[in-house]
């Protein structure tokens, strides 16, 4: 296996925040950017913070209890004990997808197994890989699928789970339909030691969250990766006093977010979470329904949530006799889960990175620190029939980035022979030299010719164009095999105009190369590229 290095630019709809986080560390001293985040992503200087104080023996008691459940190995229970005894976390999460949802996931993974490792080893302080799964999520739809290839499309799989109301979907249980969604997995799994695998965490009687995290926890039995859910009454408690700020301090944490949401649009950029006053940071669970609803604040300065009203001294006694009821929204979330957790830093996707520009208010003004977040492996993986093909044609990843039809006439202009691309050449050649003299002297004549000889000059352009496509398309009419291939370079590395990673789910991948591929993603995460890498299988 090899890999390589590219600018993160190369993917699609990549924001101007992001890239101005990646791009910290050569910006000025006094630049934004260096205010809403904890350290720069790839100077080291986080695992010189101080360890945040925690509950580490409630946490570690938790965690030894949950793990067990999961299944979870030796590696594991001893890194349990590693934060009982004062070690630091480092932490990701992602939504329990079906299946372990996208190849995202296990480079979130690798990249907190990756950065603990490098970090015991730079500051002598013992760090541990945490996952945190958000089952507290309301969102079904997004979490009960995954894709899988096959030779020649993209199938995506659904659980077609229901409930009455917008629970956690942590909680859902899988009931016996998941036996029909595993068989068709099995096919695009190829019944392999992976799919396998899948049978044993994914059965009827478990729940969505509790399948997810056996999953996860025998993928990364070896690295050790500690499995958390946070939903239960006991990691709630541990938390409660960032919940309960949240409700004590609603109306300045969201002037404060307000005010920073402005200072990201002012600067150029965006906000990744809209905030808006009345707005709160807490969901309620109904406690006969268990539906997850939103709490928003009144101008009396009280509370709603389903119709309901509450007040702040209601919303406090609920807290603190039934503590998982309340959660954090997506900007609350990282202190919440700080608050739990001895974190040294985050590894987090792009939008999460974005989301913790506005985040950094929420933890100066309840934790007092903000804690770093590093960027997450963000990587394609190729499987070694599709790198020959690539090699074949001369494809490099970025020319992949494309619809199979794009990439079809290319490789057919590059099938012309050289003789006929120097004609073409040239004729455009000649064709944009005669234009631009053309459309200077009509120009200098008066302006408004100027403007029609530009628009009759755009047209005869195109038609050049529309020559060069044409001959294209003629060579692919003569090598079939050209369109083949095309459709197979971008089915595996763009599909269906996304990046392989955020949609095709990543046991497809453990399908085909076992469970070592852990590792080798382990590897690719400790070599810090600051862009996209490609891992060649």
């Amino acid at each position: 296996m090899s890999a390589e290095c590219y600018p993160i630019t190369i993917l699609p709809h990549v924001s101007p925040l992001y890239r101005g986080y990646l791009g910290m560390g050569d910006s000025p001293v006094d630049a934004a950017v260096r205010r809403w985040y904890g350290a720069e992503p790839f100077a080291g200087k986080w695992m010189r913070k101080e360890r945040p104080g925690v509950n580490a023996a409630g946490l570690a008691d938790a965690l030894a209890r949950q793990n067990a459940e999961f299944g979870a190995g030796s590696a594991a229970m001893v890194n349990i004990e590693k934060l009982r005894g004062g070690a630091r976390a480092i932490v990701t999460g992602q939504q329990v997808g079906l299946f372990g949802g996208p190849l995202l996931t296990l480079l979130k993974a690798a990249t907190a197994v990756a950065r603990a490792k490098d970090a015991t080893r730079t500051s002598g302080v013992e760090h541990v890989p945490v996952f945190w799964l958000a089952t507290e999520d309301h969102d079904l739809a997004e979490v009960d699928q995954v894709s899988l290839l096959t030779k020649t499309s993209v199938e995506t799989l659904r659980a077609g789970l229901k409930t009455k109301a917008a629970v956690e979907v942590g909680g859902i249980a899988l009931g016996a339909e998941i036996d029909q969604v595993l068989e068709q997995a099995g096919e695009l799994l190829e019944f392999s030691p992976a799919w396998e695998m899948l049978k044993e965490c994914y059965t009827p009687e478990q729940t969505l969250g509790g399948a997810f995290a056996r999953l996860m926890a025998r993928l990364f039995a070896a690295q050790g990766l500690v499995v958390m859910d946070a939903a239960s009454r006991e990691f709630h408690a541990l938390g409660a006093s960032t919940l309960r700020y949240a409700i004590e301090h609603a109306e300045e944490l969201q002037t404060a977010l307000i005010a920073r949401s402005e200072e990201l649009v002012k600067a150029g950029y965006h906000a990744q979470v809209l905030v808006a006053a009345g707005g709160s940071l807490l969901f309620l669970v109904e406690e006969s329904t268990g539906e997850r609803m939103a709490l928003r604040r009144t101008p009396e300065g009280g509370w709603k949530a389903g119709g309901k009203a509450y007040s702040s001294a209601e919303l406090i006694a609920i807290l603190e006799s039934a503590p998982e009821r309340l959660s954090p929204n997506a900007l609350l979330r990282p202190v919440f889960q700080d608050t739990i957790l001895p974190t040294a830093a985050y590894i987090g996707g792009p939008s999460e990175i974005a989301y913790f520009a506005q985040s950094a208010v929420l933890y100066e003004a309840i934790l007092g620190r903000v804690t770093p977040v590093l960027p997450r492996l963000s990587a394609t993986l190729l499987e070694p029939a599709v790198a020959t093909v690539m090699a074949t044609h001369e494809v490099q990843l970025p020319d992949a980035m494309t619809t199979a039809a794009e990439l079809a006439l290319r490789l057919g202009a590059r099938a012309m022979p050289i003789e006929e691309k120097r004609r073409l050449a040239a004729a455009g050649n000649a064709l944009d030299a005669a234009l631009t003299a053309a459309m200077e002297y009509m120009g200098g004549m008066d302006e408004s010719l100027g403007r029609t000889a530009e628009v009759s000059g755009s047209k005869m352009r195109y038609q050049m164009n529309r020559l060069r496509r044409m001959a294209a398309a003629f060579e692919l009419q003569k090598e079939a095999s050209l369109a083949k291939h095309a459709a197979a370079i971008t089915l595996n590395v763009f599909p269906e105009g996304h990046p392989q990673e955020r949609l095709v789910g990543g046991i497809w991948f453990v399908a085909r190369h076992g469970e070592g591929l852990m590792e080798r993603l382990v590897e690719a995460a400790a070599n810090l590229c600051p862009g996209h890498v490609v891992i060649r299988l």
